[in-house]
């Protein structure tokens, strides 16, 4: 039984007999000296007052914490904020350089991977993640863990190594991830979308009726879909045939009017506090020099005045209420919100949720307003960590919202676009390139932090594809980050990313697989 329910003897004339303080008792009191009388008290958790509070936290952290994935690239330089931070990771994109980064080095026999999920169920079923988990564990405890992806039995798994998964669970991040709830969510918070209907398509003829009041040109989307490939632009009969299996076979999609629109990204975390809200960014979606996929996102920039104070502040107000509304619903932590802008009115509508870290996540906490104060991601793992803290939202929320405290960076994703299947030769490292005035690139240097990109001439370089890989449709070659921008005025991809993107490129060598081996599985990105 505890001090604070312990059964005491009732006080007799309690008042009466207080006896008077003694001098000593007095000059004890003015000096401070108060004694401790509650178990309660004397283990009271410390509470955090603000950022600099926060920062010191997380530099003194001994408790082990883990990012488990395909690839550390969602997030990048969070082992230089948080002692004790450890990357996880099936792919070896810095060819055993990287310090914080383990990767097993031996291959256990395993199903074909068809996700990244699968994936992480592999790393938390590897003997030698096991065996690295187990030493490093501090007071008996194995940490704290984050996945890009994962499903219930990632949990599972996790549990049974003792590891406590610092997100909302699978079946919640899964309710939310589904388009259709998205929509319903966005509706309740006061966000708007662009004019659609949510039903069930059973045919060309059937879509036209449900879609009446939304025109012609129609968008659908089904529940889940990576990087574009389950968002389907259909005007007439014959393109709704190349989808109608997928379209039909779902029990609810989005149909939307399609507009003339600009993509924009933008990151956030919910917190006790409040939601915290990065900048917005622009999207490079579908250019056919990086990815194969209509509609699919190949990139972003952060750039001062990216857009005008009018959207910014739109973007700020919708995603606040968004946020706000997945508290209620019992969400914390990371997310992102895709925005369309009309080009036509200049009306801001919700395009989609990711109730996670995302393929942006490198960009965000790498801009300068987040290295004055704090990476986005350092809220998100405060929420899971046993510590209580103040924190003035509405003072941060203004401070990255001043253009002032954004810099400007691009990163591009770069995929195989042929429909080839292809083995790798040769591949570029990780690290930073530097590019010549006719247009050829040299590898400068090793570096494992895009800062360290110094001008426009230089990109740090992510490796996904190695050597002995194969190459598939869609399949990611690596990531491009360079200061300044990637696209033109009007949307458009400039010079220097199509020389970029070229280069690197050229650094691949492979050869056809001319018996048409069957595709591997893994479909989507890898980063997002």
């Amino acid at each position: 039984m505890s001090d604070n329910t312990k059964k005491t003897k009732p006080a007799k004339k309690a008042a009466a007999k207080k006896k008077p303080a003694t001098k000593k008792a007095v000059a004890a009191k003015k000096a401070g000296a108060v004694k401790v009388t509650s178990k309660k008290a004397a283990t009271a958790k410390p509470i955090l007052n603000g950022v600099p509070d926060i920062r010191r936290f997380f530099y003194k952290n001994e408790t082990p914490i883990y990012f488990m994935s395909a690839t550390n690239f969602n997030l990048l330089g969070a082992d230089e904020w948080i002692k004790g931070f450890k990357f996880i990771c099936n792919i070896e994109c810095f060819g055993g350089l990287h310090p914080n980064v383990f990767s097993p080095k031996n291959e256990m026999p395993h199903d074909e991977f068809e996700s990244i999920e699968d994936i992480n169920n592999y790393l938390l079923q590897h003997p030698e993640v096991q065996s690295y988990i187990q030493s490093r564990k501090k007071g008996g405890k194995a940490g704290k863990v984050l996945f890009l992806m994962f499903n219930e039995k990632t949990e599972k798994l996790a549990k049974k190594l003792g590891l406590e998964v610092i997100f909302p669970s699978a079946k919640m991040r899964t309710f939310m991830d589904n388009k259709v709830n998205t929509n319903r969510i966005a509706e309740k918070a006061g966000v708007p979308c662009v004019p659609n209907v949510l039903t069930r398509v059973k045919s060309y003829k059937h879509l036209c009726e449900v879609s009446k009041k939304l025109g012609k040109d129609l968008v659908i989307q089904t529940p889940f879909g990576d990087s574009g490939h389950t968002t389907f632009f259909i005007s007439n009969e014959e393109e709704y045939k190349k989808y109608a299996e997928e379209i039909e076979q779902e029990d609810e999609v989005k149909v939307m009017k399609r507009i003339n629109c600009r993509g924009s990204a933008i990151e956030a975390c919910v917190t006790r506090h409040g939601t915290i809200v990065a900048p917005l960014m622009t999207e490079l979606v579908g250019f056919k020099e990086l990815t194969p996929y209509k509609g699919g996102w190949c990139g972003n920039e952060i750039f001062p005045d990216a857009f005008n104070p009018e959207i910014r502040q739109k973007a700020l107000k919708f995603t606040q209420q968004f946020g706000d509304q997945l508290r209620k619903e019992g969400y914390k932590g990371y997310f992102e919100l895709d925005f369309l802008i009309d080009q036509d009115n200049g009306e801001m509508y919700l395009g989609e949720l990711n109730p996670r870290v995302t393929g942006a996540s490198s960009i965000t906490n790498h801009a300068v307003f987040a290295l004055a104060d704090a990476p986005l991601y350092l809220f998100h793992i405060l929420e899971y960590m046993d510590v209580d803290y103040e924190l003035d939202v509405k003072e941060i929320n203004a401070r990255w919202a001043k253009q002032e405290n954004v810099d400007t960076w691009s990163q591009l994703i770069v995929k195989h676009t042929e429909d080839t299947i292809e083995y790798v030769t040769a591949a570029p490292g990780s690290g930073i390139w530097r590019m010549f005035d006719n247009g050829h690139i040299q590898f400068d240097r090793m570096d494992t932090h895009r800062r360290a990109v110094e001008s426009e001439n230089e990109a740090f370089f992510l490796r996904i594809t190695q050597k002995g890989d194969y190459l598939y449709d869609g399949a990611d070659l690596g990531i491009l980050v360079s200061r300044g921008r990637m696209m033109t005025k009007d949307f458009k991809l400039t010079a220097r990313a199509k020389n970029w993107i070229t280069a690197i490129r050229s650094q691949y060598a492979s050869q056809l697989i001319e018996d048409k081996r069957e595709q591997p599985a893994l479909i989507g990105s890898l980063t997002k």
